[in-house]
């Protein structure tokens, strides 16, 4: 074998090695994270009015509330994908292309805010819209899942709606360093 084939064989097993080292760590935090979402709530038969959307947007990830980089892949979550978003009066209907829809009641949703990024996604000014839900009653902290809304125009009517739901403001993102 010449030095080079063996240069090729050597690279290709370091690549072999980082993709199943990647993988073994999404699995490893899936199933650390699974206490915390056992379930996604099921969209009621009637969801009452529709209050804003459908609205375009992309969803970036959900995080644990307060660490926008400690990421929640259990149930799909930590997937980025396309999706639209509509307000009703039951709660927030998050339909994603490619992966699990999400619906957050409005008896779990603890607040809507703003923020510059969070896992996945890091776009500067306020450009994400967060909401801070509860998917286990027992979890204190919730959690923060993260939209960026295809227009810069809804993000502002998509807070607005959500702040309607919440009976008051969620809290702000902690900065990791």
């Amino acid at each position: 074998m010449t030095r080079q084939a063996v240069s090729i064989v050597a690279l290709l097993l370091v690549v072999v090695v980082a993709f199943w080292g990647m993988r073994a760590g999404w699995r490893a935090r899936t199933r650390r994270s699974a206490e915390l979402v056992a379930t996604l709530p099921a969209v009621p038969s009637d969801p009452g009015a529709q209050r804003f959307g459908p609205v375009d947007a992309t969803y970036v990830s959900t995080t644990r509330a307060g660490d926008w980089l400690d990421r929640v892949t259990a149930q799909d979550l930590g997937v980025r994908s396309p999706a639209r978003v509509v307000v009703f009066d039951a709660g927030v209907q998050i339909t994603r292309q490619g992966a699990t829809d999400l619906f957050v009641p409005t008896v779990d949703l603890l607040g809507a805010t703003s923020a510059p990024g969070m896992a996945g996604k890091v776009v500067g000014g306020d450009g994400l819209v967060v909401l801070t839900w509860r998917a286990d009653p027992a979890d204190p902290r919730g959690l923060d899942t993260g939209l960026r809304p295809k227009h810069a125009a809804d993000r502002e009517r998509l807070l607005a709606a959500l702040e309607t739901l919440t009976p008051g403001q969620a809290p702000a993102q902690e900065e990791n360093s």
